[in-house]
Formats: structure tokens, sequence, C-alpha cells
């Protein structure tokens, strides 16, 4: 068998890819930057940067600062609202040649619902990403930290539009297993793990926060532990499929990811310092798989071995 032969789409619930390599909200702007650097319609999708109902500013400067291993980060979901993006960003992403999974966030129930309804049958909308998980705003993520709320606020978006529904989540609860069971009740079609980890940066010299809303969501390297321990928990938990996030930046983290139970990817971070890594780990993916003797990708989703403890 040889790498032409594997084959790369992926299934998420009603969504189907033409590969698992997507690239994530908020580290890819809106596509358009990307021109000339990624050829974006070889990605299995593309997750815009999250949008809310209206126009925000976001949170005060400074809102990134580099860690060790990662990044911290305090955008605070600046965005120009629903109606900018379906007129004056999402035209240019439709022609794109690939899934365009939109990521919304609502401080309501009822603005989460009224974003679905008004992005359903709009062209070039393929799914929804229900960003339930941002620590640098206040309302909707204590529906992605409260199981109840989770499974509602999944249900009634269902109910209100016939899109696929990712939902992602946060690493910062207690029990995550137990909020992706309740988004599967809901109905969600997959969930997407992890969001950033609530983390903070000083300088210790002036004796101030270094980020202006003083704490902020680290992503990249540091948090892949995390994410890996997220996706293998809730794979042995709850019967939907899971897209993996965070710290991915080469093929070995793919795999890894893949291996440890998640049927599809988004990079991140990795895409502020090298740009084209989405390409690269596309390049290397039918490779990679050839190396396990799989023929696709599901062939290898989930396969950890892990010895019994018993």
């Amino acid at each position: 068998m040889s790498a032409n032969d594997v084959s790369l789409d992926v299934q998420l619930g009603r969504l189907r890819l033409a590969n698992p390599i997507l690239v994530a909200s908020g580290t890819f702007g809106y596509a358009r930057e990307m021109t000339g650097l990624v050829d974006l319609g070889r990605l299995g999708g593309i997750v815009p940067k999250t949008i809310t109902q209206q126009p925000r500013a976001g949170n005060p400067p400074p809102r990134t600062v580099e860690t060790t291993g990662g990044m911290l980060n305090s955008i605070g979901l600046d965005n120009d609202g629903i109606e900018a993006f379906i007129e004056r960003l999402l035209p240019f992403m439709a022609g794109l040649g690939t899934t365009i999974i939109v990521s919304i966030a609502g401080r309501t129930v009822d603005e989460f619902v009224g974003m679905a309804a008004r992005l359903d049958g709009v062209a070039g909308v393929g799914a929804l990403e229900l960003n339930v998980s941002c620590p640098n705003v206040t309302g909707g993520v204590d529906m992605g930290t409260n199981p109840q709320l989770c499974e509602s606020l999944v249900c009634q978006v269902r109910a209100a539009c016939g899109l696929p529904i990712l939902a992602k989540l946060t690493p910062n609860v207690t029990d995550i297993v137990a909020v992706a069971r309740a988004a599967a009740a809901g109905g969600a079609d997959a969930v997407s793990l992890v969001n950033t980890c609530l983390g903070m940066a000083v300088d210790w010299r002036r004796r101030r926060p270094r980020l202006g809303n003083v704490l902020g969501g680290l992503s990249g390297p540091a948090i892949k532990p995390i994410a890996l321990r997220a996706v293998y928990q809730v794979a042995r938990a709850v019967d939907v499929p899971i897209v993996g996030i965070g710290g991915i930046g080469s093929i070995d983290d793919v795999m890894e990811f893949l291996v440890a139970g998640a049927t599809a990817v988004q990079i991140g971070t990795a895409n502020f310092y090298n740009p084209t890594v989405s390409m690269q780990v596309l390049d290397a993916l039918p490779g990679a798989l050839v190396e396990l003797g799989a023929k696709g990708v599901s062939e290898v989703v989930g396969t950890l071995e892990v010895r019994s403890t018993k």
C-alpha cells in the first residue's frame, strides 16, 4: 500500500470533511490573511475567528504575551458582529472550496439560538462551532462549565437550525467528560477539545500583570498534554466524534491526537510561528497512516493501547 491509496476523509456526525486537518478559530483570521501562504482549498476545514451577535471591541491591551512553551491571549472576541461577517467576510471564504465552520459566541442562550437561526441556510456555512469556552469573556462560558446548561443550549441551537453542530469545550472544569456527555445528549455532532487554559503572566519589576485584562487563555505546546488527556478521557466515555485542539504543530502531534481518540484536529497557535504548518502536516499525513498499516484515518482513531491496571 502506498500513500496514494490512503483515504483522508472523515465524518463528524452529519458533517463530512475531505481530511481531518482544520485551522482553529482566532488563529487564522478570516482566511484572507493566509492567501498566498496556504492552499486554503486543501484544508479539511476553516474555523474563522469567533463572531458575536453585536460588534465587540474586545479587551484592553496588551492582549497577547509569549510564555514558556506557549502564548497567553486576552483578545476578548474582538469582531464586527454577525451581519458584517455575513455581508463582508463570508463571501470570500465561501469560494475557497473547503468547509467553513462558523464559530459563534453569545452571552445568553437566546443570542446563541438567534445567531444559529440567522446562519442556517446562508451560503458557505458548513457547520457551527459553539464557543462556550472562551476564558476572556463573561456570559456564554458558563454554558461550557455547567453540564445542564450545555445540554440545554446545544438542544435549543439544534432545534433552531439544520447545520451540524460542534461544541467547543473548556479544560477549565473539574470534569470535562460530564460536559462532553451533556453536549452529546443535547445533539452535538462533535465536541472540540480543548479551548485555552486560564492563566496569567506577571511583570514583577513593575508589579503589574502583563495582560491588560490580567488573565488570559494559554495555548500552544504547553497545553498539549492537557488536551490529549481530555481527548482520551472523552473518547472512552462519549459516543460522538472529537476534534482535538491544543499544541498541535507537527505530524507527530496530529497522529498522537488521532490515536488518543480524535477524528479530526484543529491547528491553532502554530499558525502564528509557522504559517504553512497545515500544509506540512497534510503532506505528511498519508505516509504516517501507511506507517501504521491504515488505509484511512478512521482505522487509527482511538487505537491507543493502554495496559490494564486491574
